[in-house]
């Protein structure tokens, strides 16, 4: 059993992976080679602890805390915390090394916020630039958990975000060069894999035998489904076709690192691997999930050795897979030397994808009585249906897709694996310069922007300052935020109102601590951060920290998961209703659909920030 290394210092425990330095059993510094921002976090930690705990005994603190983004902020970005309203009417910024205060400033009146039942001032200190470790003081409150400010801040959250894919691979042993103290065997190799009678076909009938490795567990279970890789995977390929210069010369000490390819690139090409797999050749039809008939106990991957089963070819299967290799067509045909003729490949399966879909627009996914493993069922396909075509016209130039997608009666919606329109928007805005004739440019900005627009105006008058409403937190909340701050990122693309960044940093500050539970909901990032995901392999490890990078799905009210919890949920409030236990899997479970828009704003975050 390893010994618990504090939350404080586990953006170090992140880069181990990154740089293959290894932690021992009981072990508490940092890896070489680190990120100059979260080694600086972390040494000035004793320091920063101490002055917080003697303003803490000074004064008696009203009930909360001072919430902020637990990891820090660039230079130039804006920078706010949330403070429980009290007396106080002023707040200091604090510089750690030296307890001298270095801003000083009024605090908002006090407002409530709906989703959290709280009222609450603001701190606003953007003003403070200058690089190094910082905490929030005010009058009457504990002292904020210490923050950084670098140029740096984001990197190694965004190569941890990108890790968590690693460390959730399916058919690969993860060895201690790579995986430090995640090491683990090899599961699921998912090279004898039975056609379900759901998905049995002439050409494949029931019981045929084929072959489906690669690909990412899906989420805390251990089974991939094509409707919820398509969102995750299209998340990272947009991010590198936005922002390539963040990933070209990462190091992310995966296996493949070192190659001619980006790490981001290599990571994303082992799901679409298995996705292309998913494909049956005899019509060009997706099997909608691979799976065992019923979700594996607490267990490590290994040790997970039911049959596996593809099941049923769905619409909303076929056009996700058409819509993510288009996509991937075009990002990777800049190295056809490297993957000769992957690029035609994904292509071709696309549109014989869409193909299949267009002959059979409306076969939703029905669950087999002999399978128990998650759904990912949606009844409304018109969203599929236009970001495929939104993503095959783009790529392969034709005016005939474009038509497809009915760009009139398609509106901007925050993304999700169940409404993926927007996505096709997104694809549409970056590439709106090198379009055909037929598309509607100033449509396909009015969209964005129209989008955008709403979320700041919900942002500017936020008690939290942030985006996200009581009726936002539904199953996978942090996601909703996440998609709130991708979808404000394209439209500062568009036009550069900086209402429109600060909203998107907003959302990013939002799940690194500035939000009702004062906690980070990324593992191993922040002071107080998620320590109990619902993920297999971090509970049957047998070793006490999570794996790092991860993001939990967040609070939400329903609470499905509170008969089988021994540990009742703090909160019924909708923004407070969190439970950082393993038994959780309503608001603590993580799944590669939450994970890739975190990569993609983080890093859009670090590019888009003026420097």
């Amino acid at each position: 059993m390893a010994v618990f290394i504090p939350t404080r210092l586990a953006s170090a425990l992140a880069l181990v992976g990154l740089t293959g330095v290894m932690f021992g059993c009981g072990s508490g510094g940092g890896g070489s080679g680190g990120n100059s921002a979260a080694s600086s976090k972390a040494a000035s930690s004793a320091a920063a602890v101490a002055i917080s705990s003697a303003a803490a005994s000074s004064t008696a603190a009203v009930a909360g805390n001072i919430k902020l983004n637990q990891l820090g902020f660039l230079p130039e970005s804006a920078k706010w915390a949330v403070v429980p309203a009290g007396s106080a009417a002023t707040f200091k910024v604090i510089n750690t090394a030296t307890n001298a205060a270095v801003l000083s400033g009024n605090l908002s009146a006090a407002t409530t916020w709906s989703a959290s039942e709280e009222s609450v001032r603001l701190a606003d200190f953007s003003s403070v630039k200058t690089p190094g470790d910082y905490l929030v003081r005010v009058d009457g409150v504990n002292d904020s958990y210490p923050f950084t400010i670098a140029n740096d801040v984001y990197s190694a959250l965004t190569a941890a975000s990108i890790k968590a894919f690693y460390y959730n691979r399916n058919s690969a042993e993860l060895l201690a060069t790579h995986a430090g103290i995640f090491a683990r065997p090899l599961g699921h190799p998912d090279t004898q894999v039975l056609v379900h009678p759901s998905a049995a076909s002439a050409a494949r009938p029931t019981g045929t035998i084929i072959s489906s490795p690669k690909g990412w567990y899906d989420a805390g279970d251990y089974n991939k489904y094509i409707v919820n890789s398509g969102i995750a995977t299209y998340s990272l390929l947009a991010a590198y076709e936005h922002f390539p210069e963040m990933f070209n010369n990462q190091n992310l000490n995966i296996p493949e690192s070192g190659d001619a390819l980006p790490d981001l690139l290599n990571e994303t090409l082992w799901n679409l691997e298995w996705m292309l797999s998913m494909q049956d050749p005899n019509d060009g039809g997706v099997y909608h999930k691979l799976t065992n008939k019923n979700f594996d106990g607490t267990v490590m991957p290994h040790q997970a050795t039911s049959e596996r089963y593809v099941v049923q070819k769905t619409t909303a299967a076929a056009l996700d897979f058409a819509a993510v290799m288009a996509t991937a067509s075009r990002v990777v045909a800049q190295y056809e030397a490297q993957l000769p003729g992957m690029s035609a490949k994904m292509l071709a399966a696309a549109e014989s994808a869409w193909g299949w879909a267009v002959a059979n627009p409306a076969v939703t996914y029905k669950q087999p009585d002999d399978v128990k493993t998650g759904e990912y069922g949606d009844g409304n396909l018109a969203d599929e249906f236009a970001w495929a075509a939104a993503e095959l016209y783009i790529t392969s130039k034709k005016d005939a897709y474009y038509t497809a997608m009915k760009p009139a009666e398609t509106f901007a919606t925050v993304p999700s694996w169940g409404d993926v329109r927007s996505l096709g928007w997104i694809s549409l805005a970056h590439h709106r310069d090198n379009l055909t004739a037929v598309a509607d440019k100033q449509l396909i900005a009015n969209r964005i922007d129209g989008l955008a627009a709403n979320l700041q105006t919900v942002w500017s008058a936020s008690a939290y300052r942030v985006t996200m409403q009581k009726n936002d937190f539904v199953w996978g909340s942090n996601s909703v935020a996440l998609g709130q701050a991708m979808m404000l990122v394209q439209g500062y693309r568009l036009n550069g109102k900086r209402e429109y960044l600060d909203a998107a940093q907003a959302m990013l500050d939002y799940v690194l601590g500035r939000n009702a539970t004062d906690m980070s909901f990324v593992t191993g990032y922040g002071d107080k951060a998620t320590l109990h995901p619902h993920h297999r392999p971090s509970e049957a490890d047998g070793i006490a920290e999570p794996i790092p990078g991860f993001i939990a799905g967040g609070p939400q009210p329903g609470q499905q998961d509170k008969s089988g919890c021994n540990v009742p949920y703090p909160s019924n409030i909708a923004a407070k209703s969190y439970l950082d236990n393993w038994c959780s899997y309503a608001s603590n479970e993580i799944a590669i659909n939450w994970n890739a828009p975190l990569v993609y704003v983080s890093a859009a975050i670090q590019a888009l920030t003026p420097k």
